[in-house]
């Protein structure tokens, strides 16, 4: 596919979808970061990550806040049309979470044997559930998930299947653009989802959702959101890419100093950027979440990380274990050349060239991720990895 996009004149045109992990882009934007690196940049807000990878694809969007799963499909060619993606730049790990509605949650908590905060007892909690039902005759519980090749849908996934549960079998797992998560759960469509912030605190808010796990619960570190453009304009482009990837590490800096969130919220919650409270995004980025309606609170150190702990530098190991969960549902087949190609999109060596790291430690998971469930992974062994779970397309 040629670059149709690069030679068009005028601002930078950047796709965002109304989430706190656009943060670093928006902050990058609305603080004039970007324009320092003298750069001019029209940011368009989308509903759904599909327009978003279509239109970046095509050249329409010069670069775009992006699903991480969906940079690496795009360039391995699952699921659509094959074009080669490069991530530079990390917009955020972690930051989703599981909501269910709280007939739900009264379920999952009745059958539960042990501690519900602990993701391997609230997946075989689960398990009991959807047994009960499939006795009972009734129709298999509903969960949404923003898209077939997203974090949200591999952590469903991963959690659903630690207790025993088929996502493919047991329930009906469906695609919900972020916006439309709450009124789905309010109008009974789905019996819960796992979204990105703030739209879990909104079902909160409203009564009609409990938060059961953090993104966090189920991976130490997860790669959610990345900052992408099209290999072909990275090429083209490479003073603009710098100064953006520059621009964007000042933003992350600047949002990750407590004394700055009030302004970061307020930034985030204007209509043409995320649309909520600003309160809700307040609470977000202090990890300090109330996940029920009674006012039940549960902090987390790393509920969302934007900016530190090396949160901007891509980690390839990140991009091949998401390609494994791609190998493990059976979106793709397992070839060394995928996994390579997988771990290629994420390009630490365009961050350090752009940022010149500050040699900051960060201190990772043994295997970079920190799952709470199964086997250490190892990029050299997807194979092995992927087998090691009972629960798996074969």
């Amino acid at each position: 596919m040629s670059d149709v996009g690069q030679s068009r004149p005028g601002a930078l045109q950047i796709g965002f979808i109304p989430l706190a992990d656009a943060a670093a882009l928006l902050v990058a934007v609305d603080k004039g970061f970007v324009a320092a690196e003298g750069l001019e940049v029209a940011l368009i807000r989308e509903v759904s990550w599909s327009n978003v990878r279509d239109k970046l694809n095509l050249g329409l969007f010069d670069a775009a806040h992006l699903l991480a799963p969906v940079a690496i499909a795009s360039s391995l060619g699952i699921g659509h049309v094959k074009v080669p993606i490069v991530a530079p730049f990390n917009l955020g790990l972690n930051g989703n979470a599981i909501t269910v509605s709280p007939a739900l949650y009264a379920q999952l908590a009745s059958d539960a044997d042990g501690d519900l905060a602990n993701p391997l007892v609230s997946a075989k909690a689960l398990a009991r559930v959807v047994a009960a039902r499939r006795t009972a005759g009734q129709e298999p519980l509903t969960l949404g998930m923003t898209f077939p090749f997203s974090t949200h849908n591999y952590q469903l996934r991963f959690w659903m299947a630690a207790g025993g549960v088929d996502p493919d079998e047991d329930v009906r797992l469906v695609v919900l653009p972020p916006p439309f998560m709450v009124e789905s759960l309010a109008n009974g469509h789905v019996d819960g989802f796992c979204v990105g912030a703030p739209w879990n605190s909104v079902a909160v808010d409203l009564g009609i959702g409990r938060i059961l796990h953090f993104s966090a619960d189920i991976l130490a570190r997860g790669a959610e959101k990345v900052f992408a453009v099209r290999e072909a304009w990275a090429a083209r482009n490479a003073d603009a890419l710098m100064g953006l990837i520059r621009a964007l590490q000042k933003a992350a800096d600047f949002i990750e100093v407590a004394g700055n969130h009030r302004e970061v919220a307020a930034l985030l919650a204007k209509p043409d950027r995320i649309g909520v409270e600003a309160d809700v995004i307040m609470r977000t980025l202090e990890g300090r979440l109330k996940v029920a309606q009674d006012g039940t609170v549960r902090a987390h150190p790393d509920y969302m990380l934007v900016g530190r702990n090396g949160a901007t530098r891509p980690d390839p190991v990140q991009a091949a274990w998401l390609y494994a969960q791609m190998v493990r549902w059976g979106q793709t087949t397992l070839s060394k050349d995928k996994a390579a190609l997988a771990m290629a999109v994420y390009r630490p060596d365009l961050f350090e060239q752009a940022v010149k790291n500050s040699g900051t430690v960060t201190l990772l998971p043994s295997d970079h991720v920190g799952a709470f469930d199964g086997p250490a992974f190892d990029p050299a062994a997807i194979a092995e990895y992927v087998n090691a779970f009972p629960i798996r397309r074969r």
